[in-house]
């Protein structure tokens, strides 16, 4: 599958080769569900947790006779319903992490990387790079390139300018190609990735 590469001010630089393996699979819409539902599972705190009635500081003692006095028969004042009375149910402290082969989670990326290559959605740099690391600079190139919600991806290491320059562009994320993942991919609408992304993909699915 030949592509354009294109420089940062719009420019054509030639062309490059990518494999079908990575770039040219069918996606598959159940594989991509899955890695993005054990994704945001693993993001999950699950800090989140009430007080059973055992955990809450209340009186023990029953609170009238058993019989006679016209009301339930209640012995603890730490019961679901009264109020600050503990709950029932409630929420607890807990993982919400699910179990996903680490073959299926390199297909899903690979099928993710796919969809953006058969949507065209898909643009190769030859490198993230703006001169002077302005942001203004940097807005004007995106015009160019036709990026307003953009996912870019370079190698080992995000220039420092390059990064900066983007940090507060809204809907523009800037990733180095450790950190790529399905579900940034397919929140944004295009995908970018320079020569040395490129060679870091292919190095690791070869």
């Amino acid at each position: 599958m030949k592509t354009e590469i294109h420089t940062i001010e719009a420019q054509t630089a030639g062309s490059i080769e990518l494999a079908e393996h990575i770039f040219g699979l069918e996606p598959r819409a159940d594989i991509l569900h899955r890695v993005v539902q054990w994704q945001l599972n693993k993001r999950q705190q699950g800090t989140h947790q009430a007080k059973s009635r055992g955990e809450i500081n209340r009186t023990t003692a029953k609170l009238g006779r058993q019989k006679g006095g016209g009301t339930a028969r209640h012995g603890s004042r730490k019961s679901g319903i009264f109020v600050g009375g503990g709950k029932a149910f409630g929420p607890r402290f807990r993982s919400h992490e699910t179990a996903l082969n680490k073959k299926v989670r390199a297909l899903g990326l690979r099928h993710a990387l796919s969809s953006k290559a058969r949507d065209s959605s898909l643009i190769i740099l030859d490198k993230a790079e703006v001169a002077g690391g302005k942001t203004k600079a940097l807005v004007q190139a995106f015009e160019k390139l036709g990026l307003a919600n953009a996912l870019i991806i370079d190698g080992a290491a995000v220039n420092e300018g390059f990064a900066r320059a983007a940090r507060s562009i809204p809907n523009i994320d800037v990733l180095p190609v450790q950190g790529i993942n399905v579900y940034d991919i397919l929140r944004r609408k295009k995908l970018v990735l320079t020569k040395a992304a490129i060679e870091a993909l292919e190095a690791r699915f070869k």
